[in-house]
């Protein structure tokens, strides 16, 4: 069985046809209960071609459960059509970071010899105390990790893998009200746009600009192109592909269209940011440029990384007093609570909404 991405259909058609052949691989507490062997599958012979963009698929989307999932047996088989089958649901860079907290998930049950589709609700509780306890992950790794196991336990109860979700009832360990990276302050900030403009390198200025101006991701701010820039209704605007490719319009204030417009120059197309190679500007490159510009502004940091840039966009538009909803719509978060958890300022009293509706009311008070 190929771990390619097929379609729906198939993915339902081989399921039950290793169901049907006693692919279920529960555990069963009654000992004289014994299940007939399982008749002989004969594997598909796919051509060269096939063979060689399945394995492009794998090493590049995380689809490579050699150590994780075992081969030759009926319950391995469905195991990978399983995997396949969720993983196919997304796509991009969510596909490749899915299919990587998955496969942490299954080397972990290989490596305990339990089989991911007969486990119980104590077995991911112990996979969880390991993510905490043993690899001592940050709360929102964990979080994120037994999203994915999750999700993946849902999709096989969708497709009539399992009866139910071992995963269904685990709690997810609490994380803090307010997001744990460090932002830069107002000053910092200040003068890393300094730096940045000073630079005998064009592109510090427009990296800089791009993530801190614009509020941009990295690899959203590493993935534009010149063929991205454009006008809309009298503004400037940025075409960004964002998380689950979607596409958003950012509009361009005069100071990121200079620097943009420096870094560019006299190029009519390729990327906006290159590294000093003249390639595409990668995350790791951004990281090791915003390091040199913050140390060159004297902005001592423990961990600089392009995120801090992003994280102070939204801190720097709350302290300036734009409301929750138009910085949650510039950000481009989903959720209004993602947004909240920037809002350092939320418990100040100067700032209760109890003063607003007191001087509305003034006349009849």
């Amino acid at each position: 069985v190929q771990a390619s991405t097929p379609s729906s259909h198939g993915h339902q058609t081989m399921i039950e046809r290793l169901r049907g052949t006693g692919g279920s691989s529960r555990r069963t507490t009654d000992a004289t209960r014994a299940d007939p062997p399982p008749p002989v599958l004969e594997p598909a012979t796919p051509d060269v071609p096939q063979q060689r963009t399945t394995a492009a698929l794998r090493a590049r989307h995380g689809w490579c459960m050699a150590g994780s999932v075992a081969s030759g047996s009926v319950s391995g088989d469905l195991l990978r059509v399983a995997v396949a089958a969720f993983l196919s649901r997304y796509k991009g860079l969510s596909r490749a970071h899915t299919g990587s907290d998955l496969q942490i998930f299954l080397r972990w049950c290989a490596d305990r010899g339990l089989d991911p589709l007969a486990l119980r609700r104590s077995d991911v509780e112990l996979f969880v105390r390991w993510l905490e306890e043993v690899r001592r992950f940050k709360p929102s790794t964990v979080s994120r990790r037994l999203s994915v196991v999750t999700c993946f336990y849902r999709t096989c109860v969708i497709d009539n893998v399992l009866e139910s979700s071992p995963a269904a009832y685990v709690r997810r360990p609490p994380q803090p009200a307010e997001s744990p990276t460090l932002g830069l302050s107002h000053l910092q900030f200040e003068a890393m746009i300094v730096a940045a403009r000073t630079s005998t390198n064009p592109f510090d200025y427009a990296l800089v600009a791009m993530l801190g101006l614009l509020g941009l991701r990295v690899f959203e701010a590493c993935n534009a192109t010149i063929d991205d820039l454009g006008e809309e209704h009298g503004h400037r605007v940025l075409r960004v592909v964002g998380k689950g490719s979607k596409i958003a319009l950012v509009p361009l204030p005069p100071a990121v269209g200079r620097a943009i417009d420096r870094a560019v120059g006299d190029r009519v197309a390729g990327p906006i940011l290159l590294n000093r190679n003249g390639a595409r500007m990668d995350r790791h490159a951004a990281t090791r440029r915003l390091r040199r510009l913050a140390a060159t502004a004297g902005v001592r940091m423990p961990r600089m990384h392009p995120h801090m840039l992003r994280h102070t966009f939204i801190t720097t538009m709350l302290d300036a007093g734009v409301s929750l909803r138009d910085v949650q719509i510039a950000a481009r978060h989903a959720d209004p609570k993602t947004t909240m958890r920037y809002d350092r300022a939320r418990k100040n009293l100067d700032r209760h909404p109890n003063y607003i509706l007191a001087a509305y009311m003034a006349s009849g008070t």
